[in-house]
C-alpha cells in the first residue's frame, strides 16, 4: 500500500480515536460514575411505583450502551494503528488477504474484508438462550424424586406446588417446551405430604366414628 494511503488513514484513525475519547469522557461525566440513586437524588430506585423510575432507568441504559459501543470501537481503531506500526494494515484478520482499498477509504479500522465480514454477520446466534440449558423450568435442579432417588423430604417442587396453590400468572409461553396450561407443571396433581401411595387411602369411617365414641 502507498505510504501516502497509509498516512491518511493514520490520520482518520487518529481523529476517529480523538473523538471516541471525547464521546467516552462526555458520557462518564455526565453521571455515569456516580451510582443511579445518587445521580437522581432518590434514597432508593425501588420504588413504589417502579415506572416513576422507567425515564432515567432508560437514560442510564442509553448511555451507558453508548459508552460500552465507544469502547468497542476505541479499541478497533487502536488495533487499526497497532498494525499500521507492524506493517499488517490492511490484511484480513480471518483469511489472510488484503482488504479492500475502498473498504478501508469507509472503515480505516475494518479488520476483516468484506466477505469475511458477510460471513460473520450472518452467522446465527443460538436459537434459545444459554441459561436453559442450566436453569430448566421451573428450576429442576431442586427436583430431588426425578433422578430415580429416594427422596422424601420437601424439596423444590414441594415448595413450588405450595406456592401456586395461591395462583400463578405464568402463561404457556413463559416455560420452554410448553404447549399448554396443562404442560406447565405436569406433576401438579402430586399427592403432597405422603411417602407411599397407601397413604391416601380413605380411612373406614365406622372405624372413626367408634374411635370418637370411645
Amino acid at each position: 500500500m502507498e505510504q501516502k494511503k497509509v498516512a491518511g488513514f493514520v490520520k482518520q484513525l487518529q481523529n476517529e480515536k480523538t473523538r471516541l475519547i471525547e464521546e467516552i469522557s462526555g458520557l462518564e461525566e455526565s453521571g455515569l460514575e456516580n451510582t443511579m440513586a445518587y445521580s437522581v437524588g432518590e434514597l432508593s430506585v425501588y420504588d413504589n411505583h417502579p415506572a416513576d423510575i422507567g425515564d432515567e432507568l432508560f437514560e442510564r441504559s442509553k448511555d451507558v450502551a453508548l459508552r460500552d459501543n465507544a469502547h468497542i470501537l476505541l479499541q478497533e481503531v487502536e488495533a487499526a494503528l497497532a498494525k499500521i506500526e507492524s506493517g499488517d494494515y490492511g490484511i484480513c484478520d480471518t483469511c489472510g488477504k488484503a482488504i479492500s482499498l475502498e473498504r478501508l477509504e469507509a472503515l480505516p479500522s475494518a479488520a476483516m474484508c468484506i466477505e469475511c465480514q458477510h460471513a460473520a454477520d450472518d452467522a446465527r446466534p443460538m436459537p434459545r438462550p444459554l441459561e436453559e440449558a442450566v436453569l430448566e423450568p421451573p428450576f429442576q435442579r431442586t427436583f430431588m424424586d426425578q433422578s430415580g432417588s429416594d427422596f422424601v423430604g420437601f424439596d423444590g417442587e414441594d415448595a413450588l406446588q405450595a406456592v401456586l396453590k395461591y395462583g400463578s400468572s405464568d402463561s404457556p409461553q413463559d416455560i420452554p417446551g410448553s404447549h399448554d396450561y396443562k404442560a406447565l407443571f405436569p406433576n401438579s396433581d402430586e399427592h403432597q405430604g405422603i411417602v407411599d401411595k397407601a397413604d391416601v387411602i380413605p380411612q373406614d369411617p365406622d372405624a372413626t366414628e367408634n374411635k370418637t365414641e370411645r
